[in-house]
């Protein structure tokens, strides 16, 4: 299995941070790829998710599911057709004596480090998921796509940052593979 995470520190409550991350109908507006994404069920636990990415002459359709919540902490997901996919959102507080430098305006009494971690296995995924161009391999597509995830986890996680803070700042990320 590969393995992306990335995380940063937002300075709210975890309350705060995890109720915008439920709302997972607002990432479309985060990601460079992802051009749509359709809610069935309310944010919970076997809410599923249609999401449409599109990228270079390929366009597929992933299927998620919302496994578990852990309010205010944790919400674990799964893709539910084609690839070896889950992954999770993490909020946890922090302490003052951990916290990196708070930026004006910010509470100082309000912290979060909010992970977003994503396991896949390339290999997985079915020859059929998507229509190649001719004399095009999804091994290809593969390779290609696998430093994508990296870039898109990123900004995903600076995005949500601007929007929950309602300013861009320089965030400053952790990044594990």
């Amino acid at each position: 299995m590969n393995r992306v995470e990335v995380s940063t520190v937002v300075y709210l409550p975890v309350e705060d941070v995890y109720e915008f991350l439920l709302e997972f109908r607002g990432y479309a507006s985060y990601s460079k790829y992802l051009r749509g994404v359709r809610q069935f069920g309310d944010g919970g636990a076997g809410t599923e998710y249609e999401l449409t990415f599109a990228w270079w002459k390929l366009r597929y359709t992933a299927r998620s599911e919302v496994t578990e919540v852990d309010p205010p902490n944790r919400i674990e997901w799964r893709l539910v057709k084609d690839i070896d996919a889950s992954g999770r959102w993490l909020v946890e507080p922090i302490e003052p004596a951990d916290r990196e430098e708070t930026p004006e305006g910010s509470d100082p009494g309000a912290a979060s480090r909010v992970t977003f971690a994503v396991e896949y296995a390339p290999g997985s995924a079915d020859d059929g998921i998507v229509d190649l161009p001719r004399f095009v391999s999804l091994g290809w597509v593969v390779e290609k796509i696998k430093p994508k995830i990296r870039t898109e986890a990123e900004r995903v996680v600076r995005r949500v940052v601007a929007d929950l803070e309602g300013e861009e700042r320089n965030v400053e990320l952790r990044i594990e593979t």
